[in-house]
C-alpha cells in the first residue's frame, strides 16, 4: 500500500499534555482523589546491619489519629511467590516486615498509618526501635568482590607487551542518585481480593502489577496499576520498590485506602542509584595510534541481598577496533540498598573510562583526539563480528568539529586564557545499543472521525503521549487533535518497561501497526461500499489526509471517515496488535554520538565552568525534533552533574548517606547550564524497527562526562581520573 502523506512525524510540535502540566491539571501518583484515604509514613532503620530487637509502638498508637503501626512483629506472612520478571535482580529481594533482619541503613522497619499525614509523621517519630547492630560494610575498596563476568578476544598480554605506548589507568566514579522532581508515591486500595494502586512506575503491567500479584498471591487480573503521569524517574521507576508493597499491605491491614509518599531523604535509601565504580584500564597502541590491546578491570557496588549488573562492558568491546580485549566485571556486595539502572545505564560508565583513556592516549601520542578515533574506527562490530546496521560516528565527528570550531583547540594544554580563566576543549564519542521488545496496542476509529489508541506504557517526561500521537495521526491520516493516546494503566495492552530507549522503537512500532490496520479497514470498507465515491478503486491507490480518504491521483474523488462510517452504520472500527521485533540478518544496532565541550577553569580557585557544549547524534529517524531537543539538552545537563557535581557521601560507620537532600547532593542549576546545542543526522534505520528509530533518551548522557573531563585537562594540564571533578582535585 502506498505510504501515507506525513504531517506530524518530524515536525517540531509542542507536547499534547503540555497545557495540563503547566496548569497543574496533570495528576501524579500522590494526587489522585481516592475516597476515604489515610496516610502512611515509613519508619526506617538507623543502623547499617543487624537485627531489630524490639519495636515500642505505645506512644505512637496513643497519638490522636494513628490507626496502626505495622512491623515484623505483627505483620502477616506475605507469600512472595517467585517472580523472575518485574526487573527483579538475582538474589533474594527485600521482603518487608517478614523478619527482624536489617540489611542497610534506611530499610523500612515499620509503617505508621493515620488519618492525616501530620499524625502519621508525628506517630512515626514516636516509634522506638531497638537494634542489635553489627559491623556494616559500605566501602567499595574494603569489601570482597564476587566472581567476575569475563570477556576476552585476541592475545591481550602480547598486545600490551609489544605496545609502543602503554597506559595503566584507574578511574573512580561516584555513586549517583536519580532525584526526579516527583517523589516516589503509592496509593493502594483493596476491594475484596482486588487491588488498585496508583503508583509512580516505569512499568505498570509487567513491573508493579506482576510484583504485587506475586507478593500477595492474587491473580494478575486482580491487580490494577494506574499512572497516567510520571514526574521524572531516570530509571528509578523500573522496578516495584518495597514502599509500594508497604502501602498495599497497610491498606489491606487497615481496610482503608492508603497513601504513602517517600520523603526526598527516603528516596536515597529506597529507590536505587547508579552504583559507584572503580574502573582499571591498561591500554596499548603503536606510535601511529593503532590500538593493540585493552585490559579492563571493573568493580561495582551492589547490595548484599541482590546482584545488580549493567552493560558496562559493551563500549570497551565494540567502540573501537582493538585486536586484544580482556574484561573482568566484578560486583562488590555491600550493606546498601540495591542499585538500579540510571540514565545511560552501563554505557555512561563504560564510555567515561574508555573515552577518557582515548584522550590520554591521544595526548601521549601528540595526536588530535578525533584523528585517533578515526584511525580505530571498525568496519563491523568487533565484539561479535556482525555488520553494523547504520554507524555514522565518523560523520558525527566531522559535523561536530566543524560546528563547534574544533580547529581552534590548542593541542598543548594550558595554552588558552581569558583573564584568570584557563580555557580548554574536549570531546568524546558515545554509544548506546538500540533496544526493541514486543509490545501490544489497540486502537479505535470513531464515527465522528476521532481515534483513540491505548497501551500500558508510561511517560516519565520524554513525551510519550506526544510522539505516539504523532505516529498514530500520520498512520490514520488524521490531525493531531483528532487522536487521543491513552497510557499508564495495566488494563491497556502490555508493553515493555519505559526505559532503555526502547519505548519509541517498541511501543511506537505497535502504534504504527495498529493504526495501519485501522486505516486499511476503513479503505477496504470504502472500496466495497457501492455508495462510496471510492467504490471499486484499488486499495493501494487510496491515501488518507485530514480524516478524508481519496484517490492519490485524483484528490477530488473521496470521502471522510465520518461519512463512510455513518453511512455504513458503524459506530467504530477497532483493531489490536502484538508487535514483535523484526527478524532478519543479525546486525549490530546502536545509536552514536560525538560530544564536544568547552570549559573554563579558574586558575587560582580550581572552579570549573562549562561554557558551551555541542552533541551530534546518529539516532536514526527523529519523530519529534522538539522532544528530541528536550531529551538532548536534559542529558547534557545530567552529564554536567555527573562530571562536576553529583556525589553521594556515605558515613561508612553505619551506611548513612550524609547528603541525602537537594541542598547537599548537588545537581546542576540554571547557573551551571551554558550554551547547549544538539544536531541530529538525517536518516533512519529500518533494520532496527519499522519506524527507523534507534533511540535517543539514554544516549544523550553518554559521553558528556568524559568530554568535560577531557576539556578540563586541555585547559589545565591536570588529569583528574575521578568524577565528579572537584576544585580540590585541581588545586
Amino acid at each position: 500500500m502506498s505510504p501515507q502523506p506525513q504531517a506530524s512525524v518530524g515536525a517540531p510540535l509542542s507536547r499534547v499534555d503540555g497545557r495540563l502540566k503547566v496548569t497543574g491539571q496533570a495528576t501524579y501518583a500522590a494526587e489522585h482523589e481516592v475516597d476515604g484515604v489515610v496516610h502512611a509514613v515509613i519508619v526506617d532503620a538507623s543502623i547499617g546491619r543487624g537485627r531489630v530487637t524490639g519495636v515500642d509502638t505505645d506512644a505512637a498508637l496513643a497519638h490522636p489519629g494513628v490507626l496502626r503501626v505495622i512491623h515484623h512483629g505483627n505483620a502477616p506472612t506475605l507469600p512472595y511467590r517467585d517472580n523472575p520478571g518485574s526487573n527483579n535482580l538475582p538474589g533474594r529481594k527485600l521482603r518487608v516486615f517478614q523478619d527482624d533482619r536489617v540489611l542497610f541503613h534506611g530499610q523500612p522497619v515499620a509503617v505508621v498509618v493515620a488519618t492525616t499525614l501530620e499524625a502519621a509523621q508525628h506517630g512515626a517519630s514516636l516509634v522506638k526501635v531497638g537494634y542489635d547492630a553489627e559491623d556494616s560494610s559500605t566501602e567499595l575498596h574494603e569489601a570482597e568482590p564476587g566472581p567476575p563476568v569475563n570477556y576476552a578476544r585476541g592475545d591481550v598480554e602480547a598486545g600490551l607487551r609489544d605496545a609502543a605506548v602503554l597506559l595503566d589507568l584507574t578511574y573512580q566514579l561516584a555513586r549517583n542518585h536519580h532525584n526526579p522532581m516527583e517523589p516516589h508515591a503509592t496509593i493502594a486500595r483493596w476491594e475484596g481480593n482486588r487491588l488498585t494502586v496508583w503508583d509512580k512506575s516505569q512499568w505498570v503491567a509487567g513491573g508493579t502489577q506482576t510484583e504485587l500479584s506475586t507478593v500477595f498471591d492474587v491473580p494478575l487480573d486482580s491487580v490494577r496499576v494506574i499512572n497516567p503521569f510520571v514526574g521524572g524517574a531516570f530509571g528509578s521507576g523500573l522496578r516495584c520498590w518495597p514502599h509500594t508493597v508497604v502501602a498495599a499491605l497497610a491498606a489491606r491491614e487497615t481496610g482503608r485506602p492508603v497513601k504513602l509518599v517517600l520523603t526526598r531523604r527516603q528516596m536515597y535509601f529506597g529507590t536505587g542509584f547508579r552504583p559507584s565504580y572503580e574502573y582499571r584500564l591498561r591500554l596499548g597502541s603503536d606510535r601511529r595510534g593503532r590500538l593493540a590491546a585493552a585490559d579492563h578491570g571493573i568493580d561495582a557496588e551492589t547490595s548484599s541481598y541482590e546482584t545488580f549488573t549493567e552493560a558496562v562492558m559493551a563500549p570497551g568491546q565494540m567502540l573501537y577496533t582493538t585486536p586484544g580485549v580482556r574484561q573482568a566485571y566484578r560486583t562488590v556486595p555491600l550493606d546498601v540498598n540495591s542499585p538500579i539502572w540510571m540514565r545511560g545505564p552501563g554505557a555512561a560508565t563504560g564510555v567515561y573510562a574508555v573515552e577518557s583513556a582515548m584522550d590520554e592516549l591521544a595526548h601521549e601520542l601528540g595526536m588530535d583526539p578525533i584523528e585517533l578515533r578515526r584511525r580505530n574506527e571498525p568496519a563491523q562490530d568487533p565484539s561479535n563480528n556482525t555488520p553494523f546496521s547504520t554507524r555514522r560516528l565518523l560523520e558525527c565527528y566531522t559535523v561536530g568539529a566543524r560546528e563547534f570550531g574544533w580547529q581552534r583547540r590548542k593541542q598543548k594544554p594550558r595554552s588558552r586564557r581569558d583573564g584568570d580563566w584557563l580555557i580548554g576543549m574536549g570531546m568524546a564519542a558515545g554509544v548506546y545499543h538500540t533496544g526493541v521488545a514486543p509490545a501490544q496496542s489497540r486502537a479505535r476509529l470513531n464515527a465522528d472521525g476521532t481515534a483513540v489508541v491505548e497501551s500500558a506504557t508510561s511517560d516519565m517526561g520524554p513525551g510519550t503521549y506526544t510522539a505516539q500521537t504523532q505516529v498514530a495521526a500520520d498512520a490514520l491520516g488524521l490531525a493531531m487533535h483528532a487522536v487521543a493516546y491513552r497510557l499508564g494503566d495495566s488494563l491497556y495492552p502490555q508493553t515493555p518497561p519505559h526505559g532503555g530507549s526502547m519505548t519509541m522503537a517498541s511501543v511506537g512500532s505497535a502504534t504504527l501497526d495498529v493504526c495501519d490496520q485501522l486505516r486499511r479497514q476503513a479503505i477496504q470498507l470504502a472500496v466495497e461500499d457501492e455508495e462510496s465515491p471510492l467504490y471499486g478503486v484499488r486499495a493501494d491507490e487510496i491515501v488518507v489526509r485530514g480524516g478524508r480518504l481519496h484517490v492519490q491521483s485524483d484528490p477530488a474523488r473521496g470521502e471522510t471517515y465520518r461519512r463512510l462510517l455513518t453511512r455504513n452504520g458503524r459506530a467504530r472500527l477497532e483493531a489490536s496488535t502484538s508487535f514483535s521485533p523484526p527478524q532478519g540478518e543479525r546486525r549490530s544496532i546502536s545509536a552514536y554520538s560525538a560530544v564536544f565541550a568547552e570549559v573554563a577553569v579558574d586558575s587560582t580557585l580550581g572552579l570549573v565552568r562549562v561554557r558551551r557544549m555541542l552533541a551530534v547524534y546518529d539516532a536514526g529517524r527523529i519523530i519529534s525534533p522538539k522532544l528530541a531537543d528536550s531529551q538532548a539538552l536534559g542529558g547534557m545537563v545530567g552529564g554536567i552533574g555527573a562530571a562536576l557535581l553529583e556525589h553521594t557521601a556515605t558515613d561508612h560507620r553505619d551506611g548513612r548517606i550524609v547528603n541525602a537532600n537537594l541542598a547537599d547532593y548537588l545537581v546542576p542549576v540554571n547557573a551551571d547550564v551554558p550554551d547547549l546545542r544538539a544536531i541530529y543526522l538525517d536518516g533512519e534505520d529500518y533494520d532496527a524497527d519499522p519506524l527507523g528509530v534507534k533511540g535517543l533518551a539514554e544516549l544523550v548522557i553518554v559521553g558528556v562526562a568524559p568530554a568535560i573531563g577531557n576539556a578540563v585537562f586541555n585547559a589545565t594540564g591536570r588529569r583528574v581520573r575521578e568524577i565528579p571533578i572537584t576544585a580540590e582535585a585541581l588545586l
